[in-house]
């Protein structure tokens, strides 16, 4: 992909369009996430699912607008463990992992791009329910 001139390159930034947020964070993961620095909001493109406590995003060009937060992830080469062991992927088969963990540029506020850790959904999009923008799960989390 190539760079943007106003791409603010953090290597170590984390988008969240869900659970992996300090404020409510999950008790397994709550140690790891409350380091987070939060850095600011954006939105990446893709759909979101209804994964049951948890929205899954499948990540696309041209798909709807995703928000979420944005974190600077602790200087600790654990934490990326961590998440990948409660986002459930398995590094050594990500096929067969629930979600990957890709990097990706995500549109800020305020018009600049950050490249981020993301998770995205690893099963195909009919094998959950599309979630649309006005739905309550996606409002609640993205305001959190």
């Amino acid at each position: 992909m190539p760079k943007s001139r106003n791409a603010r390159v953090a290597k170590h930034c984390l988008f969240s369009y869900g659970t992996l947020s300090p404020r409510p964070a999950a008790p397994e993961i709550e140690p790891t996430v409350r380091r987070f620095r939060h850095v600011g909001r954006g939105f990446v493109h893709g759909q979101l699912f209804d994964l049951g406590d948890d929205p899954g995003a499948i990540l696309s060009r041209n798909g709807s607008r995703i928000a979420g937060q944005i974190f600077e992830l602790p200087d600790d080469p654990e934490a990326l463990n961590r998440l990948d062991e409660y986002e459930g992927l398995d590094r050594s088969d990500p096929k067969a992992s629930l979600f990957v963990r890709k990097r990706r540029y995500v549109q800020l506020q305020n018009g600049g791009k950050s490249l981020c850790w993301i998770y995205s959904y690893n099963r195909p999009g009919k094998s959950a329910r599309r979630l649309d923008k006005d739905d309550k799960k996606i409002r609640s989390q993205s305001a959190s």
